[in-house]
């Protein structure tokens, strides 16, 4: 069994009647619930619970201190190749683009690696489009080989692999796995991934278990809002890291809240994520998930993304360029997505610590 089953079973239940007999009563109990059942999650995510936000703010940072206490983590990403056979209506590789595209070199790699290590960051992301023939599992390896040379932690948020593959990468270095449904409704997903291996939901959908099967530490998923159905979306994606760390449970799982940037295509979206439910999503994130980290990139602005520290956030993107070979001046290409917080990675830690959290650059390492 996997995750579609939660997926299909939510087809029979009727949400919006569901919220619609929310009362204020019921969002105050689940907010007090040590422990919340879906409908507590649920309620939290209602329109309604807006006139609570100030009650689930102070019981995320209990919780969240609890748990974590006041750290928060730095990533920082590195894109080493834009060329995509996909066809993905919302992103700036898609195929059918007219773009830059670059395709780093293994030398190219370390000497944008090399660029990265002097911010002091240790937690790398490694991140490509999908060609097949040109980003195969042969060349992440290599890729991820010459980033182990410089940080403790590489993530990869590539195309989907199969369980091998994920082992494979595993006993080189990479201790982690980011892969975004982007959108659970089934029938939307078909109608943004117009061709390529990212159009099948399926594989994209289980993709998070291959990765715990094959013992990756970390693993980080999330939907991308704007695609689909706000309240459904966080929901299905809630439910969907309680089913993984209630079935794997030697990986740590996290959720990420990313939302549609502009990007090159021009896609519009319908479904608008404002800054208010964005930090109630976050909150109820929190009170349903206490174990799980939640991450922030710099998709959001700089004063937005400081307010949201002490509210459940674990970790944070800085310093990030959305272009390959953009921290070495390499070659100009286009960025998968315009970014918000332009910040250093001086910058951000300094905010960080203005509001009396400590950064950390290295709280992991895979020991052989």
């Amino acid at each position: 069994m996997s995750f579609y089953k939660e997926v299909e079973d939510l087809k029979n239940f009727d949400i919006e009647k569901y919220i619609e007999r929310i009362t204020h009563e019921d969002i105050k109990k689940s907010i007090e619930k040590e422990k919340l059942t879906r409908y507590d999650f649920l309620n939290i995510l209602s329109p309604k619970a807006k006139d609570h936000i100030e009650e689930m703010a102070k019981v995320a940072q209990k919780k969240s201190i609890q748990q974590f206490g006041k750290i928060i983590s730095l990533y920082i990403p590195i894109y080493i190749s834009n060329y995509c056979t996909n066809e993905c209506t919302y992103c700036g590789f898609n195929k059918n683009n007219k773009i830059d595209r670059k395709h780093l070199s293994l030398e190219e790699i370390e000497i944008e690696a090399i660029e990265i290590a002097k911010t002091g960051i240790r937690h790398i992301l490694l991140l490509t489009g999908e060609a097949e023939g040109l980003v195969g599992i042969k060349y992440i390896e290599d890729a991820v080989k010459i980033l182990k040379k410089y940080f403790d932690s590489v993530v990869i948020e590539i195309y989907p692999l199969d369980t091998n593959e994920y082992e494979r990468l595993g006993k080189i270095g990479v201790d982690g796995l980011t892969v975004y449904q982007e959108v659970y409704d089934e029938k939307i997903y078909k109608s943004v991934h117009l061709g390529g291996e990212k159009s099948d939901y399926m594989w994209r959908l289980e993709t998070p278990e291959r990765g715990a099967k094959a013992g990756l530490r970390s693993i980080g998923i999330g939907p991308l809002f704007g695609l689909g159905n706000l309240i459904k979306e966080a929901y299905l994606s809630g439910l969907h890291v309680e089913y993984l760390s209630d079935k794997y449970l030697n990986s740590e799982f996290s959720i990420s809240l990313p939302r549609i940037n502009e990007a090159e295509g021009g896609y519009k979206s319908k479904y608008i994520l404002d800054d208010p439910t964005f930090v109630q999503f976050l909150l109820a994130y929190r009170l349903f998930l206490p174990r799980a980290g939640i991450n922030i990139s710099t998709r959001e602005k700089a004063k937005f993304r400081d307010n949201l520290i002490g509210l459940g956030v674990t970790k944070l993107s800085a310093g990030s360029k959305t272009n390959v070979g953009a921290y070495s001046d390499i070659e100009k290409s286009t960025p998968q997505f315009e970014i918000s917080d332009t910040r250093s990675v001086a910058e951000t830690e300094k905010a960080i610590r203005g509001r009396g959290y400590q950064v950390v650059h290295k709280d992991w390492e895979l020991i052989k």
